[in-house]
């Protein structure tokens, strides 16, 4: 068994590709009309072969406002929706930065990691992480 794809609920699909892949450097891998939204995957530089991560709308039907509810609650809460691997937090706290992303938290010591947290302009915060090479 492996990881093969996993998802974000975005607010706006197009928007959170304009943002995964014109700020946070993703490069879009799929994207099919599915009914009223999009199966819209960005993957990591690093290889197309790496796990995709879903754009998926927030706005099914079928859940009654659940979804935009919990996306709000995590807000709220300041807890990031999902975390991404860097080699750097600082350069990559700088670079996003100096491309107008907004950090809610800035490079951070944590333990065995350091971390900062961002603001991704579709209901969501995200973490980045940097393990400490003696973390291992």
């Amino acid at each position: 068994m492996r990881i093969e794809i996993t998802s974000i609920m975005v607010d706006d699909q197009e928007k959170a590709l304009q943002f995964y892949t014109k700020k946070l450097g993703f490069i879009k891998k799929r994207d099919d009309p599915m009914g009223g939204a999009r199966w819209l995957t960005v993957v990591s530089p690093d290889g197309p072969q790496t796990t995709e991560l879903l754009l998926e709308p927030n706005f099914n039907p079928m859940l009654n406002g659940a979804a935009q509810a919990f996306q709000r609650a995590l807000v709220d809460a300041h807890i990031p929706y999902t975390t991404f691997a860097v080699d750097d937090v600082q350069a990559e706290y700088e670079r996003l930065t100096a491309l107008g992303v907004n950090f809610t938290l800035g490079p951070t010591e944590a333990g065995p990691v350091t971390i900062a947290v961002f603001d991704d302009t579709c209901g969501n915060l995200i973490q980045m992480h940097q393990v400490h090479d003696d973390a291992s």
